[in-house]
C-alpha cells in the first residue's frame, strides 16, 4: 500500500534535532518499508534537503514557517498522492485538514502525549477525529485511558503499541566495548573512576533533574567517588539557558567539582555511547509522563533504572525486575535511597540491568513495533 507517515512539525526526519517521534519514525520505516511503499513528511531543515529518496522511502520536508502553514503544506502534498493509508502522528487537532485533503485514505492516529487533554483540542474536534479515524495507536496504557476517559466511544479504536530501540546500536555496559565508550567518555570529560549516575533528559522542571542534583548531595555523604553525569540541554539542538537551567547549575554548585558533568546538547546518534558509560539510569519525570522513550534506550545498554510512577512510566518497570520506582516522586530523599540501594546491592543492579538488556532484545525493539503497526495497516485496509 502507499503510505504517508506524517510527522509533527517541529523537528525533522530523520532526528538530527532529536525528538522522540522522529526517533520512533526512523526506527520502524526500515520494517515497514519491506511491504509498503513509504513518503515521509515532516519539518525542513538545513542539514537536509527538501525533497529525496533514501532506500526506497520518500522523504518530503516542507519549509513551513508556523504550524498552521505546515498542515497547509502537508495537506496540499497529501491531496496529490492518492494515499491508502495517512498515518498521523500527535496531531488529532491538525485531523481534519489532512482528512479533508486526503478523503479516499484510511487514518491511523498515533498518540505520543496527552493531545486529547481539554486544553489541547475542542470537544468538535475531537469527536469529529476520534469518529473518522480508523485506529488511535497510543504508547502507552496511560495515553490509552486518557483518550478513554474523556471519549467512552473511542474505546475499542485505541491500541497500545509500545515504542522501542535497536537494541544492537547499545554496547550492554558489562561487555569489553562497553568498558572502552566508558573510558573513553571518562577521559573526554576529566573524571575519575567512581560509579557513574547518568540522567538523560531536557532541562525542564517537569523532568526532575533538579531532584536527583539534591539526592546526589546525600549519595556522595556515603559513597564520595560516585559522580552524576547529565546529558541533554533546555531544547533539541540548542544550549540556551533560562531561570530553571540556572537554578539547575546553582544547584550544581553544591557538588564537588568532578562530581557532576552536564554535557550540553550531544546529538542523538552519540548519545547511545552515553548510555554504556553508566551504573545506574534515572529518570526523574514529574509530570504525567506519557511513557519516556529513555526507558528503552537504558534497558537496551544494560543499565539498572530508577524511575517515578508518574504517567506511563511504570508500566515497562514495575514487575519486570529491571529498576525501582521511587515511593515519591517529588522526594529527593527518596531518588538518594534507590541510588544508595543500587551502589550497594551492585549484584542486584547487574541483574536489573540483564532483565532490561533481555527485555529490549525480545520486546522492545523496532522490529516488534513495525510488526504491530503493519497488523494495524492490515486490518484497516479493507473495512
Amino acid at each position: 500500500m502507499k503510505v504517508a507517515l506524517v510527522c509533527s512539525e517541529k523537528l525533522p526526519v530523520p532526528p538530527v534535532r532529536g525528538g522522540a517521534i522522529q526517533l520512533y519514525i526512523e526506527g520502524i520505516v526500515p520494517f515497514l518499508n519491506k511491504k509498503h511503499q513509504l513518503t515521509v513528511f515532516s519539518i525542513s531543515d538545513p542539514e537536509l534537503k527538501d525533497h529525496e529518496i533514501l532506500n526506497g522511502v520518500e522523504y518530503c520536508r516542507v519549509p513551513a514557517s508556523s504550524k498552521n502553514n505546515y498542515v497547509a503544506l502537508v495537506s496540499r502534498e497529501l491531496s496529490a498522492g492518492q494515499f491508502e493509508i495517512v498515518h498521523i502522528f500527535n496531531r488529532p487537532q491538525s485531523f481534519k485538514s489532512f482528512y479533508t485533503a486526503s478523503p479516499g485514505s484510511k487514518f491511523v492516529l498515533s498518540l505520543h502525549n496527552e493531545m486529547f487533554a481539554p486544553n489541547k483540542i475542542g470537544n468538535e474536534q475531537a469527536a469529529f477525529c476520534l469518529e473518522a479515524v480508523h485506529q488511535v495507536v497510543t504508547v502507552s496504557d496511560f495515553i490509552k485511558k486518557t483518550v478513554e476517559n474523556r471519549y467512552p466511544p473511542a474505546t475499542g479504536k485505541v491500541r497500545t503499541v509500545y515504542s522501542g530501540v535497536n537494541p544492537d546500536e547499545f554496547q550492554p555496559v558489562w561487555t569489553e566495548k562497553a568498558r572502552e565508550i566508558r573510558q573513553k567518555i571518562k577521559g573526554q570529560f576529566g573524571i575519575g573512576s567512581g560509579k557513574l549516575v547518568l540522567v538523560v533528559t531536557r532541562f525542564s522542571e517537569k523532568k526532575g533533574v533538579h531532584l536527583v542534583i539534591s539526592a546526589m548531595e546525600e549519595v556522595l555523604k556515603k559513597y564520595p567517588q560516585t559522580i552524576l553525569m547529565v546529558v541533554g540541554s533546555k531544547w533539541y539542538g540548542s544550549n540556551r539557558i533560562d531561570a530553571y537551567v540556572t537554578h539547575v547549575y546553582n544547584l550544581a554548585k553544591n557538588i564537588p567539582e568532578k562530581h557532576i558533568i552536564f554535557t550540553g546538547f550531544i546529538p542523538p546518534r552519540q548519545v547511545v555511547e552515553f548510555f554504556s558509560a553508566g551504573d545506574i539510569f534515572i529518570c526523574a519525570s514529574q509530570w504525567q509522563e506519557p511513557l519516556a522513550r529513555i526507558h528503552y534506550e537504558a534497558m537496551a545498554a544494560g543499565l539498572p533504572i530508577i524511575t517515578t510512577d508518574r504517567g506511563g512510566n511504570a508500566e515497562v518497570v514495575e514487575g519486570y525486575g529491571n529498576g525501582i520506582i521511587v515511593p515519591e516522586y517529588n522526594n529527593s530523599g527518596d531518588f538518594a535511597w534507590a541510588i544508595k540501594y543500587l551502589l550497594e546491592n551492585p549484584e542486584t543492579a547487574l541483574a536489573m540491568g540483564k532483565r532490561g538488556r533481555k527485555m529490549a532484545e525480545e520486546k522492545y525493539n523496532w522490529g516488534r513495533v513495525a510488526r504491530e503497526i503493519m497488523e494495524i495497516y492490515a486490518a484497516i485496509e479493507h473495512c
